[in-house]
């Protein structure tokens, strides 16, 4: 029995060695797949970078540098809006007037206040001469006189508002308001836009800043219109964002603009 024991040892002994190898080699056929993926994994960001645009086009719009909304300064009926809803406009035309026919009532009685108080004043200064006035009385007309003066001076201030000329040559982008209607002040009428300079909004890596100067030179590709314009840099923005790590570029068209309108997008195309 014992030399049945024995031998069974020695059996196991001489076998071990030999199993070993089949022991060690399972594991490495199982990490194979394995490896497999983890290549492919790391190969697919190489593969997907070919598809992102390239780093010398940015999305672009323009945007006009003097958008404003017209509004009524008095309260008022409106007589006239002579510029219809997308019509064009030179600087100084007329945009608006009002019907101020009670603003020109209260200037007519300011202006005879203003009269009588004037008058007052020449008959005290008479009668100072005469020692038939009180210095106090003297001085109450001429304090009239100037509130008087001070009334007339308001309401032809409020007579200027009577009317609405444009600040710049532009384009009516909506109307707010009809003809007819009675606002109150404050009230808005029109929104206009300057459409002579229209200017380019980007937003760029802050990484560029290592090249990007104004006066650069650079081509936008319009969406709306399928054509492209040269373009130039116009100023940087003043601050990095910190998060984005990006920076805000205003440019400017070059040539004839004629056919762009504000809010039209595209692309900004650098040289390489």
């Amino acid at each position: 029995m014992l030399k049945a024991v024995r031998a069974a040892q020695l059996a196991a002994l001489k076998a071990g060695p030999r199993a070993l190898p089949v022991a060690r080699k399972a594991p490495v056929k199982a990490l194979a797949p394995l490896t497999l993926a983890l290549a492919a994994a790391l190969a697919a960001p190489a593969a997907g970078a070919a598809d992102a645009p390239p780093d010398n086009r940015i999305r672009t719009q323009l945007a006009s540098p003097n958008a404003v909304t017209v509004a009524s300064e008095i309260g008022a009926r409106i007589t006239a809006l002579p510029v219809p809803e997308g019509g064009s406009f030179k600087r100084g035309q007329l945009l608006a007037s009002f019907d101020c026919s009670a603003q020109r009532a209260q200037l007519d009685k300011a202006q005879a206040t203003l009269d009588a108080a004037r008058q007052q004043v020449k008959v005290n200064a008479r009668l100072v001469e005469l020692n038939s006035i009180s210095k106090l009385e003297v001085d109450q007309a001429e304090a009239r006189a100037k509130e008087a003066q001070a009334e007339v001076s308001y309401m032809q201030t409020m007579l200027t508002k009577c009317s609405v000329s444009a600040p710049f040559a532009g384009r009516v982008a909506k109307r707010q308001a009809a003809s007819f209607q009675v606002v109150a002040p404050g009230t808005p009428i029109l929104d206009i836009v300057e459409t002579g300079t229209l200017e380019l909004k980007l937003i760029v890596p802050s990484r560029w800043l290592a090249w990007l100067k104004p006066g650069t030179k650079f081509s936008i590709e319009i969406d709306e219109l399928g054509r492209s314009f040269p373009a130039h840099v116009v100023r940087l923005g003043a601050q990095i964002d910190p998060v984005s790590q990006s920076l805000p570029v205003t440019g400017a068209v070059d040539g004839d603009t004629a056919a762009l309108l504000p809010g039209m997008s595209g692309w900004a195309v650098f040289p390489k």
